[in-house]
């Protein structure tokens, strides 16, 4: 695990869509979904969005070190909707991440219940007695060098599920500042991004889908 200061990166959010009802994002690596403890944690990307949006209400968090497609709901309702869709695993995501090797299968399913590590918080580890169920689907998009790019599918929403699960196939994300070592450490960002999101709008019940380039 290595410390790295809070530094987030400049810029106005990028906003992927916006209605009457909600507000799509895609979050840059190194930003904070919502404030952290301290006063130099109090930049992120939820107060970035109320200078423009002070109506915005948060439905779900992406890691700082993440990238990707954040939803916000911009009425009650639609918070208490979107929030429904994600508690009942409802929504659909999609991830892209580098990883360190090849893993030896070309798609599989993690299955390891998750908990957090007290001594060493924030960082989650495996726990067989005392995890939470967490279930994540992977599969090899191509080998690059050493590692490989793989998509991600989150089954549940664990913290740091996907992080933990790769860890636990023995392949690293490349770049993460908790879980990555050695070579797999020296990248310059996390490189897991939340490329796709489906979801219905909380008002049509349209079934929606939304994408972020992936920047790595």
């Amino acid at each position: 695990m290595i410390f790295r200061p809070y530094d987030p990166p400049a810029g106005d959010p990028v906003i992927l869509y916006q209605d009457d009802d909600i507000l799509v994002v895609d979050k840059a690596s190194g930003l904070l979904s919502v404030p952290g403890r301290g006063e130099d944690k109090q930049d992120c990307l939820i107060a970035r969005l109320k200078t423009a949006f002070p109506e915005v209400r948060l439905v779900h968090r992406l890691d700082c070190d993440t990238s990707g497609v954040i939803v916000f709901g911009l009425t009650p309702q639609a918070q208490a909707h979107l929030g429904q869709q994600f508690e009942h695993r409802k929504t659909q995501k999609r991830y892209i991440a580098r990883i360190a090797g090849h893993p030896a299968e070309e798609k599989g399913r993690v299955d390891l219940p998750l908990c957090v590590d007290w001594p060493n918080r924030p960082k989650q580890h495996v726990d067989p007695e005392n995890g939470k169920p967490a279930q994540t689907d992977w599969k090899v998009l191509a080998l690059e060098g050493e590692n490989a790019r793989v998509a991600l599918k989150p089954l549940t929403g664990r913290s740091h599920q996907l992080r933990v699960h790769m860890l636990a196939l023995g392949h690293p994300i490349l770049g993460d500042p908790l879980y990555a070592t050695g070579a797999a450490l020296e990248h310059p960002r996390l490189m897991l991004h939340a490329e796709e999101l489906r979801l219905r709008h909380p008002m049509t019940g349209a079934a929606l889908t939304f994408k972020a380039p992936v920047p790595f």
